[in-house]
């Protein structure tokens, strides 16, 4: 089929989906544009600040994409077209959509906190706390799984002989002439710097949102040339290190220095990557020639892949293409603290799902461009008749819509790869900020009491040095780098299923506390059974398939024993987890109805 034709069908659903499902969903809550939000109830200047509508659009939705709508539907490629397709429109429109627009209404309604508050007012404190464990379990996977994939987009390998006869040299890790890795380092660490100036010229200068964003845009420019022309080139341990301490500090300061005007900036960046994309696929669609692919993989018609089955691995692999976990610790953790205004809940939670499911189909149209040209093999393999995803997706990401403008070989081509990557670093990095603060939030609430609101209040002296924020910061920090020196395919497989796990209790959450403010939850269900079902079943499968590996021994310093014995208990852990607080879940189901139909 024509790439075009997918992208038109995609974006056609999508925009219904949010003019009429979202609009219902609005109604049957009771959104309330009077209503204060905490932002400015509890504000605090660190935490709980109001952002303009397009500032925390910028930062919601590019804290919740990070590289997922685009490794998710990438590695998923392999059962074929139409599944990814049809799951991504679904799921964003009944499931994830849901999940995110549901999140965020009930966290404004708690005071702008997570979601393990809203667990504790419908289904009691030990649930709460439950919840939070097993939301810290999923932020050390997602701090994990993203330190690997940054690491890897910035990782340099030794001068190559081109760039040695060229007269490059390294001096303090700054090389000219840099190559793809090292230009996408330099600009990401060059954009940190730009959003703490943004941060401040908007915050304490009173410069305005319009000339402030027309500056930044253009500092984006400028960076991005510089970058072009001077990177930066240091191993995967130094790398690991660097972010490790640049998350830990990203998280402790206020977020307008740092996270509002990083992800407002970062959001451009996301823009222009889809807007470049969809040009691409026109210009393929009515310029014919080599580069107009059909968008048909023939060679993936056997559903069973590397993956597993198509149930529950489909599902799963896709992730925030169409349906996260981490979506609900964003809008109850970091974007509840900032909506301006009730209305604001639809276009910035909603919305933004939907146009991260959009992104999912872009992405999936970039691998089709990839399998159909004569590079596919590169990304794609089969062995043993099962098919596997075998490049990195971000790679294949740029490549694939790269290729539409040009062959491998053009300027316009290698131009066009460099930048895309280096949007795919960029929004990694913006999920790492917000998935450390959600930590530091979370970890604090796990030591606390009821009659305690910070650290500082804890009358017990051991409680009072775990809720320490900096305490906190440093072991997710310490842990998730730690992890994050694994390889991606195990990181990431475990992630999904977590992840995946946590919409389904973030769902059943929710759906919980509607029933007892008695609203409509309905809409809640099937999203809600489907997510557990499948992820329950995924987790036993990778503690079978854990069991096997280890059993068999053979391992490698590359491949570590102590990754599989992780990835078994963690698994397990998370498991056992979810079935309680799923039992929770049921009993407070049930003592809704009965008080309905004594």
């Amino acid at each position: 089929m024509n790439a075009l034709l997918i992208l038109i069908a995609a974006i056609v659903l999508l925009l219904a989906g949010y003019i009429l499902y979202g609009g219902w969903l609005a109604k049957q809550w009771g959104i309330d544009p009077k209503r204060k939000t905490p932002a400015y109830e509890k504000e605090d200047g660190v935490d709980y600040v109001a952002a303009k509508p397009a500032v925390l659009m910028g930062h919601h939705f590019s804290s919740v994409a990070g590289a997922g709508p685009i490794n998710g539907p990438i590695m998923a490629s392999v059962f074929g077209w139409i599944p990814v397709f049809l799951w991504c429109v679904v799921g964003g429109i009944f499931f994830g959509g849901v999940q995110d627009f549901g999140s965020l209404f009930a966290s404004i309604r708690h005071d702008g906190k997570t979601i393990g508050e809203i667990i504790k007012s419908s289904m009691g404190k030990t649930s709460k706390r439950l919840f939070i464990i097993f939301s810290l379990l999923v932020l050390i996977l997602v701090i994990a799984s993203f330190v690997n994939v940054v690491a890897a987009t910035f990782l340099t390998a030794p001068l190559t002989s081109e760039q040695i006869a060229c007269g490059v040299k390294a001096q303090f890790g700054i090389v000219s002439n840099p190559n793809g890795n090292q230009t996408t380092a330099m600009v990401s660490v060059l954009f940190i710097v730009l959003a703490v100036l943004y941060g401040v010229a908007t915050n304490r200068f009173g410069l305005k949102t319009l000339p402030a964003t027309i500056l930044g845009i253009a500092g984006v420019v400028g960076i991005v040339v510089l970058g072009l022309n001077y990177g930066l080139a240091f191993d995967r341990t130094t790398w690991i290190v660097v972010i490790g301490v640049y998350i830990a500090v990203a998280s402790l300061i206020p977020v307008w220095i740092m996270l509002q005007p990083r992800d407002y900036l970062s959001s451009f960046l996301l823009y222009a990557m889809m807007l470049i994309a969809v040009a691409g696929i026109g210009l393929i669609a009515f310029t014919g020639g080599s580069r107009n692919v059909a968008f048909d993989l023939p060679a993936f018609t056997d559903w069973e892949t590397s993956l597993g089955g198509m149930f529950p691995a489909l599902f799963i692999t896709v992730a925030c293409g169409a349906c996260s976990g981490f979506h609900s610790l964003i809008a109850s953790g970091t974007t509840s603290k900032q909506l301006d205004a009730e209305q604001h809940a639809k276009p910035i939670a909603y919305g933004s799902m939907l146009i991260e499911s959009a992104l999912g189909i872009i992405s999936l149209i970039a691998v089709g461009v990839i399998v159909g040209s004569v590079s596919g093999q590169t990304y794609v393999t089969e062995i043993n008749g099962l098919w596997t995803f075998k490049g990195s997706p971000a790679k294949a990401f740029g490549d694939g819509i790269a290729l539409m403008f040009g062959n491998v070989d053009s300027s316009v081509f290698k131009t066009i790869a460099a930048l895309l990557t280096l949007a795919v670093s960029v929004f990694a990095l913006t999920s790492l900020d917000s998935a450390t603060r959600l930590s530091r939030f979370m970890f604090g609430e796990l030591f606390l009491k009821d009659d305690e609101a910070t650290w500082k209040d804890a009358k017990n002296p051991v409680r009072k040095i775990l809720a320490n924020p900096f305490v906190g910061t440093c072991f997710m920090v310490i842990v998730g780098c730690i992890l994050g020196g694994l390889k991606l395919a195990a990181i990431w497989s475990l992630f999904g299923a977590a992840n995946q796990l946590l919409a389904g209790i973030a769902l059943m959450a929710v759906a919980a506390w509607l029933g007892q403010v008695g609203k409509n939850n309905k809409m809640f269900i099937i999203p809600m059974i489907f997510m557990l079902a499948a992820t329950l079943t995924q987790l036993v499968l990778t503690i079978i398939k854990q069991i096997q590996l280890i059993s068999k021994g053979g391992f490698t310093a590359a491949d570590p024993a102590w990754g599989h014995y992780f990835q078994c208990c963690f698994a397990a852990a998370m498991a056992i987890l979810a079935v309680i607080l799923v039992i929770e879940g049921v009993r407070t189901f049930a003592s809704q109805v009965s008080k309905k139909n004594p």
